[in-house]
C-alpha cells in the first residue's frame, strides 16, 4: 500500500536531489479558462522532466546486490534520463531501451549521463518487450518506468510542494501514459486533502487508462497514434491500476491538434519549452466545466528536440491564421509581383516568402503561380487580405504548407 509515511521518506531522499519547481500564476491562462491556474513546471526539473523523482527514489530502495547486477529499463525518453542520472550518482550501470522514434535530444542526453543506449522498436511497448528478454538474459535489475509502487512514490512527492505552495489548491491536471505519475500525485493529494479534485489527461490516440477504467480492467490497446510520445503507453500498469481507479476523479482526452496551440501557448505567454506530453494538462484547462477555482496543470516535461520544436511553432501559427500561403495567377508582364506586394502591403500584411513559378502554363502570357507566404493577425485578418486580391480581380487560393 502506498502510505503516508512512504511518500515522507521518498521526500527525505529527494531532498537535495531535485528541485522544487514551485507553482507559477499564468495570467493569460487564469483569463481564459475563468478559473485560477497555477502552473507546477517539471519541464524545469533536474533531467527535464518529473521523471528523476521515482527513478532516483526507487533505485535508493534497491539492495547492494541488485544494484551490482547493474540496471535496465525501457522508456520513450524522460525515464531513460531519470535512471541514467540516478545511477551515475549511484555508481551503477545503467542499460536503457528506447524506441527509435525517440526524440535525439533524450536520446543524447541519457547518453551523456552514462548509460547504454538501445533504439528498438516504434513504439514503448516494443521497447519493454526487450528490455524483459534483456533483463532475463543478463541478469539485470529492471527498473520500471510506471507500474511500480515505488515509482509512483516517487512522482507522488509533486503532490507535497503542489499544497505547500496553494493549500487550498481545488484541481489538480497530471498527465497520464502507464499511469505512474497519475498515482502517485492522486493519491498523496488525497491523502493530505481528500476533497481535492484530480483529474487525468491523455491523448485520443493512447487513451488506455481511459479504456481500462471503463472496462474495469487493464486494455491493451491494438494501435496508439499521437505526437505526445511521452505518454504513447497501450498498456498501463497494473500494479497502480487500483490506486487509479480509487483516487482518480475523472480522465480528459485530448487531440494532437489542441497540443500544437498550447505550446504556442506555453512559448509566447510564459516563455517555456514543454513536451507534447506535458501540454495535456494545458489543453485540458479549457475542457474544464467550471469557474473561480484554483487549478494546478502539472507540465510533465521539456524535452523536447530542435526539429520538433520548429516543426510545432510553425503548425502552431497556420492553425491560428498568423501564417498562411496563398497561390495566385498573374500575367507574366512587368509590374505584376509589385501590384500583389502592394495589396498586401495596405491590408498591413507582413510577406515572408515569395515562390515564381513560370512554367505553371505552357503558355506564360496565359499565367504564372506565385506562391505567397504570408504573418497576419490571426484567421480574421487572413481573410480580410484574401478579400483584398479577390476585390482586385485576382483568384487568390489557400495553399497552406510548412514554411
Amino acid at each position: 500500500m502506498l502510505t503516508l509515511n512512504e511518500f515522507k521518506a521518498a521526500r527525505n531522499v529527494l531532498s537535495g536531489v531535485i528541485l522544487n519547481t514551485n507553482l507559477i500564476y499564468s495570467p493569460a491562462l487564469s483569463k481564459s479558462t475563468g478559473n485560477h491556474v497555477y502552473i507546477k513546471p517539471e519541464n524545469m526539473q533536474v533531467t527535464g522532466a518529473y521523471k528523476i523523482r521515482g527513478a532516483y527514489y526507487k533505485i535508493s530502495t534497491l539492495s547492494e546486490e541488485e544494484k551490482a547486477r547493474g540496471l535496465i529499463t525501457a522508456s520513450a525518453g524522460n525515464h531513460a534520463q531519470g535512471v541514467a542520472y540516478a545511477a551515475q550518482a549511484a555508481g551503477v550501470k545503467a542499460t536503457i531501451v528506447m524506441p527509435t522514434t525517440t526524440p535525439l535530444v533524450k536520446v543524447n542526453n541519457t547518453k551523456d549521463y552514462g548509460a547504454e543506449v538501445i533504439l528498438h522498436g516504434e513504439t514503448f511497448d516494443d521497447a519493454a518487450a526487450l528490455c524483459a528478454q534483456l533483463a532475463e538474459e543478463r541478469g539485470l535489475t529492471y527498473v520500471h518506468p510506471f507500474n511500480d509502487p515505488a515509482i509512483a512514490t516517487g512522482q507522488g512527492t509533486i503532490s507535497y510542494e503542489i499544497f505547500q505552495d496553494l493549500p487550498d489548491v481545488d484541481i489538480i491536471l497530471v498527465p497520464i501514459g502507464g499511469g505512474g505519475l497519475a498515482t502517485g500525485v492522486s493519491t498523496l493529494a488525497k491523502l493530505l486533502n481528500p476533497n481535492v479534485t484530480v483529474i487525468g489527461v491523455e491523448p485520443v490516440g493512447a487513451a488506455s487508462m481511459k479504456a481500462s477504467l471503463e472496462a474495469g480492467h487493464i486494455v491493451t490497446l491494438p494501435t496508439i497514434d499521437t505526437i505526445a510520445d511521452g505518454v504513447a503507453v497501450k498498456t498501463p500498469g497494473d500494479q497502480i491500476f487500483p490506486y487509479i481507479q480509487k483516487n482518480l476523479d475523472d480522465i480528459i482526452t485530448i487531440h494532437d491538434s489542441e497540443l500544437v496551440d498550447a505550446f504556442l501557448d506555453m512559448m509566447e505567454r510564459h516563455k517555456m519549452v514543454v513536451e507534447n506530453a506535458g501540454l495535456l494538462t494545458i489543453a485540458a484547462l479549457h475542457h474544464l466545466n467550471c469557474k473561480g477555482k484554483n487549478v494546478v496543470p502539472v507540465l510533465s516535461g521539456g524535452n523536447m528536440d530542435v526539429i520538433t520544436i520548429s516543426s510545432l511553432v510553425q503548425h502552431g501559427l497556420i492553425n491560428r491564421g498568423r501564417v498562411f500561403t496563398f497561390s495566385v495567377q498573374l500575367p507574366d508582364r512587368p509590374g505584376e509581383l509589385v501590384r500583389v506586394a502592394n495589396i498586401v502591403a495596405q491590408e498591413n500584411g507582413n510577406i515572408i516568402k515569395l515562390e515564381h513559378n513560370q512554367f505553371v502554363n505552357i503558355n506564360r502570357q496565359a499565367g504564372v503561380e506565385l506562391r505567397v507566404t504570408t504573418e497576419a493577425f490571426g484567421h480574421a485578418h487572413k481573410n480580410a487580405i484574401l478579400d483584398a486580391f479577390k476585390a482586385a480581380g485576382y483568384d487568390a487560393r489557400v495553399v497552406n504548407t510548412v514554411l
